[in-house]
């Protein structure tokens, strides 16, 4: 049951609980908390992603998107809603979207450190093929073959059950800083907790870069 809105600019505190719901101060739309960023204000009064809901002082929501966190500052909407003169560096949303990705790329690193992540073409169709597989990852600047053949193997639903997700989106450089390897192209996530906080991290800075087309920014029950 979701908690009742809280429909005021800014709210009271960090760590709002699953279900709460909050204002966009750009759309006015009350939305649940895993479909919004958080800013706080740092004490030097610049203006600061809170992605992980954790920063203390009083903070104001945004949608969860590039667009709408460039027009929340074209329109003074933070300087507004805090109520005092802010420092909005220009690059707000760039920012947003590398802390972000390293979010994601951390929570990867971790599923490995887990055990969770398998990487190579030969361990990748293994894991496929018995089963193993929760999420597919193709390096972003991989060969377009390879690509096509592990994801020719991956099983036909019949539109029983969606299929795994594949994330096409990050660099090899990106999966070698993650995985502690080099030359990685294909990885697979095994079935896990660390998996599914990778998957929920992915999603929310998927959704972030491309809010019509990405998938809708689940819970994360890790924060």
């Amino acid at each position: 049951m979701l908690a009742i809105a809280d429909t005021t600019d800014l709210d009271r505190g960090p760590r709002a609980k699953p279900g709460t719901e909050r204002m966009c101060v750009v759309t006015r739309q009350v939305k649940s908390v895993d479909q919004l960023i958080r800013f706080v204000l740092a004490p030097t009064g610049e203006v600061t992603p809170d992605i992980r809901r954790r920063l203390p002082g009083r903070g104001l929501w945004v949608s969860l998107s590039r667009n709408a966190v460039n027009e929340a500052a074209r329109r003074s909407l933070f300087a507004k809603g805090f109520r005092q003169a802010v420092k909005l560096p220009p690059d707000l949303a760039d920012f947003t979207e590398t802390l972000l990705l390293r979010s994601a790329l951390e929570a990867l690193g971790i599923a490995a450190k887990a055990g969770a992540v398998v990487a190579g073409f030969g361990k990748v169709e293994d894991a496929i093929t018995s089963g193993r597989a929760a999420a597919l990852i193709h390096a972003a600047d991989g060969a377009a073959d390879g690509i096509r053949k592990l994801n020719a193997k991956l099983p036909a639903t019949g539109g029983q059950n969606p299929p795994l997700p594949v994330i096409n989106a990050l660099t090899s450089d990106e999966l070698d800083l993650a995985l502690g390897r080099s030359n990685v192209i294909h990885a697979a996530l095994l079935s896990g907790p660390a998996t599914r906080t990778f998957l929920t991290r992915w999603r929310t800075l998927d959704h972030f870069r491309n809010p019509e087309g990405g998938a809708d920014a689940p819970t994360d029950k890790t924060n």
